[in-house]
């Protein structure tokens, strides 16, 4: 679980990155720039979820 949560994070980051890239092109793809941005909101969405399964619930 911890292997593929760190790959999750790379991804994540190299989405960024990807995004940042597009932006700065003469002349920015609108469509794969928001393609990009979705697949990262669902990589996060991910990455919180295998976070919570990784915590454990504590009851008080």
């Amino acid at each position: 679980m911890l292997v593929r949560l760190d790959g999750m994070r790379v991804e994540h980051r190299d989405l960024d990155d990807a995004i940042a890239a597009l932006i700065l092109s003469p002349v920015p793809d609108q469509l794969q720039i928001a393609r990009l941005k979705r697949r990262k909101l669902r990589l996060r969405d991910e990455i919180a979820a295998c976070e919570d399964m990784l915590i454990p619930d504590i009851i008080a």
